[in-house]
Parts: structure tokens; C-alpha cells; sequence
């Protein structure tokens, strides 16, 4: 699967999953845009690298649309063509999202810790001054891990993590408006688009 974040804006993107031979979803705009690393970017590394299988990235690979994504429009198809395939995806969707519901709260878990780590390794005085507000909160979010999810986001596996996110954000943060980059899932390879 190849996921692609487009910067569309100063302060947007979108993304667009190429799933083979499962049909295109995209997600126009996304949230949680940031200037280093955006929010579902941020998943993508957290969920190849635990390994998980039902989060956000997980469920798309799967033939889910994780509950925000859509099919991208396809002019090779007709209308009910169109409408039975979207109606398929949304059954398949709702369908792993109960049975990732798990995981992606865990993602979430995650996501959070590895964001505040990662930012307080960060040589930019605005990215250094951010974790220290959220030392308290990530201590809260491990605090609330289940037994087994701890040790699977161990300080090495963090570290890991952090390494693929400094290579993530030096691609992202070099692109313009309109130009994008492409990750491969799950081994998080990345390549540059116009």
C-alpha cells in the first residue's frame, strides 16, 4: 500500500491510499496539520513499527476506510458501479473498525508518547519547548496502557521510532504547496512527487 500526504495549503494537506488491487481512498483535508510531521503521519511509523494490523494504516490495508477515508472518484466506473463499490468499503470498514478498536486506541497511546519524545529531541527551540507542556500528559497516557502495550513501546522501540520520524520530517518539511510524498506501508520507505 502507498500512502501519499500533499501539502494542498500553508496549513493543509491530504492524503490519498493506493491499495492494489483494493480500490484508491483519499482524505481531503486532513487533520492535524503540522509544519514538521502530520498527525496521520505520525500514525503510519507508530503502527508499521509496533506492528499493529487493525489501526488507522492496518484497517486501510485491510480493505477498511478506517471511518474518514473515501473512495477517490474514478471516472472508469458508472454510478452504480460507483455507489456498490462505496457501499462495499463502507461494510468492510465498519466491520474492522470494531475489531481494531483495540488497536487503535493503543495507536492513539502511541502516537502521543512517540510525538512528545520526539519533539524534545528536536534542535528547534520551538519544538524543544512544546514537550515540556506535555510531560505531564504523556506520563498520564503510558499510566494508562494495558499489560503487554507497555513493553511493546519500549525505550528502544521508541528510539526506532523517533529515527524514522527524523527522515519522515525532513521530506515533509521540505515541501511546498502542491508537491507530496510517498510512504510505502509497512515498511515505511518514502519517496518525493511533484
Amino acid at each position: 500500500m502507498i500512502v501519499t500526504f500533499k501539502r494542498t495549503g500553508s496549513r493543509r494537506y491530504s492524503i490519498t491510499v493506493e491499495r492494489l488491487p483494493l480500490t484508491n481512498l483519499e482524505m481531503d483535508p486532513a487533520p492535524g496539520y503540522n509544519p514538521l510531521v502530520p498527525h496521520d503521519l505520525l500514525h503510519l511509523v507508530v503502527e508499521a513499527r509496533l506492528g499493529l494490523t487493525r489501526g488507522i494504516f492496518g484497517q486501510l490495508a485491510a480493505g477498511g476506510d478506517a471511518g474518514t477515508f473515501h473512495l477517490t472518484s474514478s471516472r472508469n466506473n458508472s454510478t452504480k458501479e460507483f455507489a456498490r463499490e462505496r457501499k462495499r468499503l463502507r461494510e468492510r470498514g465498519e466491520k474492522l473498525l470494531r475489531e481494531g478498536r483495540a488497536e487503535s486506541a493503543q495507536s492513539e497511546r502511541a502516537t502521543y508518547v512517540c510525538w512528545q519524545r520526539w519533539l524534545g529531541r528536536s534542535t528547534s527551540h520551538a519544538g524543544r519547548s512544546v514537550p515540556a507542556k506535555m510531560n505531564q500528559q504523556a506520563v498520564e497516557v503510558r499510566d494508562q496502557t494495558f499489560s503487554g502495550e507497555s513493553d511493546g513501546l519500549s525505550e528502544s522501540k521508541i528510539e526506532e521510532i523517533c529515527a524514522c520520524l527524523d527522515k519522515l520530517s525532513s521530506c515533509w518539511s521540505k515541501l511546498k504547496t502542491g508537491e507530496s510524498m510517498s510512504v510505502s506501508w509497512p515498511d515505511l520507505t518514502c519517496s518525493l512527487g511533484a
